[in-house]
C-alpha cells in the first residue's frame, strides 16, 4: 500500500436522506479542486446485488456509469460535482458481496472445510473492495460514504469493515465524518443535541470515534452565539473538537451545488487537509458553480400546478421556461434526478430560469393533453418501463408534433415518439412496442436481437457506453456541433449511456424516413438507431441513450442545450413575450 494514500469515510445517524452523497461529492470536489487526486465509493448495505431491479418510486433514478453498471444516484452526484467517470467499482452492495463469497463457497475455491461468516470473510470481502478501487483509481484520496444509518442491523458489517481499514490503514490516514440530525423543536424553539449524542455514542460503541460532525438543521441558523453554544455543547459530550463540528442547515431553494463553498466557509476542509496531511489545501470554486451557487434565480424550480398557458414570467430579469415532464415515476422526483439537473446545468449556460410541471403520464390516458400541457414551451418523456403510462406518452408526443412545441424523448421517450408519428402520420394504427403488446403485428419498436434469450432481469439490458455517429444537417447534428469546434462538416461520432432492451425496428424505417422521421443517429458497429427526428418542427427529437448521464455543470450536455433553447424560443397560446409565427418551415441552425 502506498504511503500517500487516505481515506475518508462518511457515515450517518438519527435519519436516513440528510444528505451523506451531497456532502460525499462536495468534499470530494473540493479537495479534486485543491489539487488532490479523488475518487469516491457508495456503500449499500441493501440485498439487492444492483437498484437495477427496484422501483424507481422506492430507490429513485438508477445511474449507470459508462462501464455499464447501475448504480445508486449517488453515483450521479458524485460524477457531476467531481466532473470525472467513475465504474462499477464505485458501487458496493451486500448483495454483490454475498453473492460474490456464496460462489467461492459453492466452487470451494477458499472456504473448503471452513464456515463461512460475516465476520471475518464478509468484512474482509468488503474492505478488499474498498482497496481495489484504491490500487486502480490510484487515488490520493478515496471518499467512502456508507448507506442508511448507524443502528441499522444491515449497516454493522459495513461498519466493522470501516474499523478494520482504520486500523489496517492506520488512523492517521483516514478521516471519519458522522452526518446526523440536529432537530429544532418548535414548542421550545431551540435545537437539541441529544438525537446526535446518542448516535455518536453508538458509532463509538462499534470502535469509530469521529473525527468531525457535520450537522444537519431543519431551521435557519441562529445567531453566532447560539451557534457557538451549539458548537461547544456537541464538542463536550462527543468528544470531538470544535472546529470538527460543522453545521449545514437546508439552504435556500434547496441548492445542492452551493453546499462544497458552504462547507468550505465553515472549515470542514481544511480541517480534513489538515488531519490527512495536506496542510495549506486551497480549493478554487469554478466560475459555473458560483453562478449555480449564488444565483438562486437559475435554480430550477419544481410546480406541481397544471400549465395554465400563462403569460411567461420574468424573474430577476430571466425569462421563465415551462418544461412539462410528462413520466411513470412523478410521484417521486428523484426518480429523474439527472433530467433535472441537466436542465439545472443548460439554464446557467442559457440564462434562463426553468419550472418543470410534472404530469403522471397514466393522468393523460384518461383526460385530454391539452388540460395539462398547454401552457408548456418544451415537453420531455423520460424513461420508464412496462406498459402502464404508454398511450398517455404517446399522447404528450402527438400534443408536441401537432403544436409544434419542442419535444425531447429520452430511451422511452423516443419510443413513444415513434410509435405516435407510425399511427398518426404512417397511418399503421396498430403500431406499437413489443414491451407493451408482446404478440402486436406491427411492432414499430421491438425487442432487441442480442436480448431474446436473456432469462434475468438484473444487469442483462443493454447497458453503459455505445457509440453513435450523427449524420449532418440535422437538429442532433447542429446541437453537438455548438458544443465544439467544427471546422468540418462530416458525422460526429459520440459515446452515450444506454439502459434498455428494445429499440426501433429498422423494419419499418423504410416506411417510416418517407414520411419524415429521421434518423440522425445511428450506432456505426450495431445499425441500430440512437437518435430520431421530426422534420419541419422546430425540434422533435428523440435518443435511445439517456443523455442526462453525461450532463456537468462545466459540460451540460448539448442535446438539453438545444432543447432549452427552442423551448425558450416557443410562444404559447396567450403569452405575450415576444411575438412568433405560429408555422415553421423546416429546421433552425442553432
Amino acid at each position: 500500500m502506498t504511503n500517500h494514500r487516505r481515506y475518508i469515510y462518511v457515515t450517518g445517524g438519527v435519519t436516513s436522506s440528510l444528505g451523506k452523497g451531497i456532502a460525499c461529492a462536495s468534499i470530494g470536489m473540493m479537495l479534486k479542486n485543491s489539487g488532490i487526486k479523488v475518487t469516491i465509493l457508495k456503500l449499500d448495505p441493501y440485498l439487492n446485488v444492483d437498484p437495477g431491479t427496484m422501483s424507481p418510486l422506492e430507490h429513485g433514478e438508477v445511474f449507470v456509469t459508462s462501464d455499464g453498471c447501475e448504480t445508486d444516484l449517488d453515483l450521479g452526484h458524485y460524477e457531476r460535482f467531481l466532473n470525472q467517470d467513475l465504474t462499477a467499482l464505485s458501487n458496493v452492495t451486500a448483495g454483490q458481496v454475498y453473492k460474490q463469497l456464496i460462489s467461492l463457497e459453492r466452487r470451494g475455491d477458499n472456504f473448503l472445510g471452513q464456515t463461512v461468516q460475516v465476520v471475518p470473510h464478509f468484512v474482509s470481502a468488503l474492505a478488499s473492495r474498498i482497496r481495489q478501487l484504491a490500487e486502480e483509481s490510484d487515488a490520493e484520496v478515496v471518499i467512502v460514504e456508507v448507506g442508511g444509518t448507524v443502528g441499522d442491523m444491515e449497516a454493522e458489517p459495513f461498519i466493522e469493515a470501516i474499523r478494520w481499514m482504520r486500523e489496517n490503514e492506520g488512523i492517521q490516514n483516514s478521516f471519519c465524518l458522522h452526518l446526523t440530525l440536529v432537530p429544532f423543536l418548535d414548542a421550545t424553539s431551540e435545537l437539541k443535541t441529544k438525537p446526535t449524542q446518542h448516535s455518536v455514542r453508538q458509532l463509538r460503541g462499534l470502535g469509530i470515534h469521529p473525527d468531525a460532525i457535520l450537522c444537519r438543521l431543519n431551521a435557519p441558523v441562529g445567531s453566532d452565539d447560539e451557534m457557538a453554544a451549539l458548537k461547544q455543547k456537541l464538542s463536550l459530550h462527543c468528544g470531538v473538537s470544535e472546529p470538527g463540528i460543522i453545521y449545514l442547515p437546508t439552504l435556500p431553494h434547496n441548492n445542492v451545488y452551493a453546499v462544497p463553498a458552504w462547507l468550505e466557509q465553515q472549515g470542514l476542509i481544511s480541517v480534513i487537509a489538515e488531519h490527512l496531511g495536506f496542510p495549506g489545501a486551497s480549493p478554487e470554486i469554478p466560475p459555473v458553480w458560483r453562478a449555480l451557487s449564488e444565483h438562486s434565480s437559475l435554480q430550477v424550480r419544481v410546480a406541481d400546478d397544471k400549465a395554465d398557458g400563462e403569460t411567461q414570467e420574468s424573474v430577476n430579469g430571466l425569462e421563465s421556461v415551462r418544461i412539462g415532464m410528462v413520466g411513470k415515476y412523478t410521484r417521486l422526483h428523484d426518480s429523474y434526478l439527472s433530467v433535472v439537473e441537466a436542465l439545472r446545468h443548460s439554464s446557467v449556460r442559457l440564462g434562463v430560469k426553468v419550472d418543470i410541471i410534472w404530469v403522471p403520464a397514466d393522468l393523460l390516458e384518461s383526460e385530454e393533453a391539452s388540460e395539462h400541457l398547454s401552457g408548456v414551451q418544451g415537453i420531455i418523456v423520460p424513461g420508464g418501463f412496462d406498459v402502464r403510462g404508454s398511450e398517455g406518452m404517446i399522447r404528450a408526443a402527438r400534443f408536441a408534433r401537432e403544436r409544434s412545441v419542442p419535444y425531447f424523448g429520452l430511451c422511452l421517450g423516443l419510443q413513444t415518439m415513434i410509435i405516435e408519428f407510425a399511427r398518426h402520420v404512417a397511418g399503421i394504427e396498430g403500431a406499437t412496442s413489443r414491451e407493451f403488446d408482446p404478440f402486436a403485428e406491427d411492432a414499430v419498436i421491438d425487442l432487441m436481437d442480442d436480448q431474446r434469450e436473456v432469462a434475468e432481469s438484473g444487469g442483462t439490458m443493454r447497458l453503459g457506453d455505445y457509440a453513435c455517429s450523427i449524420e449532418p444537417g440535422t437538429i442532433a447534428y447542429e446541437s453537438y456541433a455548438a458544443a465544439g469546434d467544427r471546422s468540418e462538416v462530416r458525422p460526429i461520432l459520440v459515446h452515450e449511456r444506454h439502459r434498455h432492451r428494445y429499440e426501433y425496428n429498422n423494419s419499418y424505417r423504410d416506411v417510416l424516413e418517407p414520411r419524415g422521421l429521421i434518423s440522425s443517429g445511428m450506432n456505426p458497429n450495431l445499425g441500430l438507431v440512437e437518435i430520431a427526428e421530426i422534420e419541419d418542427h422546430p425540434f422533435m427529437l428523440g435518443s435511445q441513450f439517456h443523455p442526462e448521464f453525461r450532463s456537468r455543470p462545466e459540460r451540460p450536455h448539448p442535446l438539453f442545450d438545444a432543447f432549452l433553447q427552442r423551448a425558450n424560443e416557443f410562444e404559447t397560446e396567450g403569452m405575450q413575450r415576444r411575438l412568433m409565427s405560429q408555422s415553421f418551415s423546416g429546421v433552425d441552425s442553432l
